[in-house]
């Protein structure tokens, strides 16, 4: 399949793409992935590999470890590319929620060591929040995005409060906040004229102001974390705008735990620019399903299998 450097963009899944035995096979297929998930045990100082293969699932659906194995597995997914296309290089990259820092670490903004310390780091912190403001998520289907803003707004009131939290595709967007919040607006959804209004099975109010705390040290640790100019220009989430300078990623970064993800608007900027084909990296294809659902006309290729590559090889 011939790529068109001047129109492909790069993007990278974020946490609800994990599943047991997620890269396993590519990196048995090809040693630059078995590297890459042999470096990444190192430095994490465990067996995170074992996890993403043989599980439990218990402990891969902790987001602990469901953000360290997207990221690796993205990572890696990416090493292939560049293995079998070693010239190639996108005109955009653009990850969603944490997929965000695979897409700085793909695009040279952030070494992949310090990236993977700082998912980690950030897995850690949104578990803690968690704990800390247990909150919920829900997603509703059919609405848009000024219908759910309002209906928002009709369920929160001062210090028990629900945001708009994903724009994940035209009629698709996901609200978090305080359980009592979430619950308020599900009925509401419902008047409002919502296909389907379905709680989330989460205690992690993401993308909302529940995350304040983790945000806080989440900010030190993007602080503390080698940041430089992009090769790639990348799309952030927080904006839907390009991050061009260390200090725009760090911005984007900082904001982002308690801010809307942005993807809609972020994939009509890459659509708008001249991009006319999407390439996920890393695990499951729900971006590829989320990309169609905002332009039926892109291209939209998933590469995480050696199955895969080799359909992009033939």
């Amino acid at each position: 399949m011939e790529l068109n450097m001047s129109s492909t963009a790069f993007v990278f899944p974020g946490q609800g793409s994990q599943k047991l035995g997620m890269g396993n096979e590519l990196a048995v297929a090809y040693p630059q992935a078995m590297e890459i998930f042999q470096k990444s045990d190192e430095i994490l100082g465990f067996p995170l590999s074992n996890i993403l293969w043989e599980g439990p699932e218990e402990a891969l659906n902790d987001t602990i470890n469901t953000q360290p194995a997207l990221f690796v597995h993205s990572i890696a997914s990416l090493t292939v590319f560049h293995t079998l296309f070693p010239e190639f290089k996108a005109k955009f990259a653009a990850g969603h929620s944490m997929g965000e820092l695979s897409a700085l670490t793909a695009s040279g903004a952030i070494p992949f060591e310090e990236g993977l310390l700082l998912v980690r780091k950030r897995g850690e912190l949104m578990k803690r929040a968690g704990e800390l403001s247990p909150g919920s998520m829900a997603a509703i289907l059919g609405l848009d995005i000024p219908a759910v803003e309002k209906i928002c707004l009709d369920a929160s009131i001062p210090g028990d409060a629900v945001q708009l939290a994903n724009d994940n595709c035209p009629g698709q967007v996901v609200v978090s906040g305080t359980k009592a919040a979430v619950e308020r607006i599900l009925p509401l959804a419902k008047e409002a004229g919502a296909k389907r209004a379905l709680p989330l099975a989460v205690s992690i109010a993401a993308h909302s102001v529940l995350m304040e705390d983790a945000q806080i040290d989440f900010s030190k640790a993007i602080a503390e974390t080698t940041i430089n100019s992009p090769e790639i220009t990348t799309i952030g989430n927080v904006k839907s705008k390009p991050l061009s300078t260390p200090s725009e990623i760090r911005s984007d970064l900082e904001a982002q735990l308690t801010s809307r993800v942005r993807w809609t608007e972020s994939v009509d900027y890459m659509v708008s620019k001249g991009v006319d084909t999407f390439i996920e990296l890393g695990s499951k294809d729900i971006l590829s399903g989320l990309i169609k659902r905002i332009n039926r006309k892109v291209t939209r290729i998933s590469l995480g299998t050696p199955e895969d590559f080799d359909k992009l090889t033939q």
